[in-house]
C-alpha cells in the first residue's frame, strides 16, 4: 500500500456523504420530517469527518506522484489548489451540521431547525457540494485524462493489438 492507493481509496467518502447528505438535505426542506432532518445532517456532518484524511493523504499522494512519466505535475497541482477549497467548505458545512444535529437533539428535541438555520445549512451544503464535485473532477483528470497517456513513451507497446 503507498499513500496515492489509499488517496484514491478513501477520497469517495466525503464526495458521497456530500452528494446523499444535500439529496437528503432537499428531500428535508419539501417533506418536513424531523427523521429525514435528522438523517441529513447525520451525513454531513460524517462528510466533514471525513474530508480532513482524504486532504492529508492527498497531498502525500501528490508527492509520491511527483516523478511519474504519466502524471502532468499541472494537473496535479490545479486538484491540490482545489482541494484547499474542498477542505475549508466541508469543513464549515460539517461543523455547521454538528451543530444543527446538536441543537435538534438538545435544544428542539421534538421539532425541526429554525428557518434560519435550515437556509443557511442549505447555501453553505449545496455550495460545498459543488466545490468538492470539482475538486473529484480534477482529481480524476490527473491519471484519466493525462495528454501523456495519449501517446505512451517510445519503446512502450500500443496495447491495441497492431503493433
Amino acid at each position: 500500500m503507498n499513500w496515492p492507493y489509499i488517496h484514491i481509496t478513501i477520497n469517495h467518502f466525503p464526495i458521497i456523504l456530500s452528494v446523499v447528505g444535500c439529496a437528503v438535505l432537499l428531500l428535508a426542506l419539501i417533506v418536513r420530517q424531523r427523521a429525514v432532518w435528522l438523517y441529513a445532517v447525520a451525513t454531513l456532518t460524517l462528510a466533514g469527518l471525513s474530508i480532513y484524511p482524504v486532504y492529508f493523504t492527498g497531498d502525500l499522494a501528490g508527492d509520491a506522484v511527483e516523478h511519474t512519466w504519466y502524471v502532468v505535475r499541472s494537473a496535479v497541482t490545479e486538484h491540490d489548489q482545489a482541494a484547499g477549497f474542498a477542505l475549508a467548505s466541508i469543513l464549515i458545512m460539517g461543523a455547521l451540521s454538528a451543530y444543527t444535529w446538536w441543537r435538534m437533539v438538545k435544544r428542539e428535541p421534538t421539532l425541526l431547525p429554525p428557518v434560519w438555520l435550515r437556509t443557511v445549512l442549505t447555501v453553505v451544503t449545496i455550495w460545498a457540494l459543488s466545490v468538492v464535485l470539482r475538486t473529484a473532477y480534477l482529481g480524476g483528470r490527473i491519471v484519466h485524462d493525462s495528454p501523456k497517456l495519449q501517446t505512451p513513451p517510445a519503446g512502450t507497446p500500443s496495447g491495441n493489438g497492431t503493433s
